[in-house]
């Protein structure tokens, strides 16, 4: 099954970081968001992706063309220009289409010019912002099993703020806000039959709007509950965050060795 992944946006909410590089390629720990993505995948099976690339498409393609030789120890000959990669790291066996989907094409058009890079099989779909620890196994057998078009990961949005807990104007305890209490959101990872691509119109479509309304209106569409973490890259309070964990050394989506 191939993994889609939506890396052309313009980041606008994160301007401190995506004004000299796209979203997908801020780093946390190091690597860039894209990395951790893929990783989520690929400890699951999944290895061939499709990079849906607009703002700055080209930084993306240089950190993967140059990902072989930039990952592992090397020797350099200077007599003759060759280079002898050695073990390390960089041993990720993946296959990855880099398509420029136009600087200013919305979610859904970037998804619809994927077609023929998409082929004829259901895909996984998501965006290049955000890390989980989604079972993205379960994810898959959860679609297969209901039989419909689309699934779409509902999860709860980060508590951001503490809770206080009033008597009049006397504050009788301060809590930490309940995630629960947040309700369900587009967690993204989603899981697609080819067939949505008709739901999309053109290259001013946000996949967001008509054609996930549509899908539901139709009962195509089921939401896979996931309960666990689930962290987006939009603001630098969430960037700073990301880092921390992964400082921490047992960031919650590292579910790979």
């Amino acid at each position: 099954m191939k993994v889609v992944i939506l890396a052309g946006g313009l980041g606008t909410r994160l301007s401190e970081e995506t004004s000299a590089r796209p979203k997908p390629m801020v780093e946390v720990g190091g690597r860039p968001m894209l990395w951790h993505i893929m990783h989520l995948y690929a400890a699951h099976g999944l290895n061939e992706f499709v990079l849906a690339l607009g703002y700055k498409a080209e930084m993306v393609r240089s950190y993967f063309l140059s990902y072989h030789a930039v990952a592992r120890d090397l020797t350099v000959h200077l007599a003759n220009g060759k280079a002898t990669t050695h073990d390390g790291e960089g041993r990720e066996d993946w296959t990855i289409h880099l398509i420029d989907t136009g600087l200013e094409t919305q979610t859904g058009g970037r998804l619809r010019k994927l077609r023929e890079w998409i082929g004829k099989e259901p895909f996984c779909l998501t965006y290049g912002d955000g890390v989980s620890d989604v079972d993205i196994g379960k994810l898959i057998k959860f679609h297969q099993a209901h039989g419909k078009l689309a699934t779409v990961t509902a999860v709860r949005p980060p508590a951001r703020f503490g809770g206080l807990e009033l008597k009049g104007d006397e504050v009788r305890a301060f809590t930490e806000k309940n995630q629960a209490s947040e309700g369900w959101i587009n967690g993204g990872f989603f899981v697609l039959d080819p067939k949505v691509l008709d739901y999309i119109a053109g290259d001013d479509v946000l996949w967001e709007k008509e054609p996930l309304e549509r899908l539901a209106a139709e009962g195509q569409l089921r939401a896979f509950r996931h309960e666990g973490f689930w962290q987006p890259m939009d603001t630098l309070r969430d960037l700073r965050n990301l880092e921390s964990l992964w400082a921490s050394g047992s960031p919650p989506w590292k579910t790979w060795k």
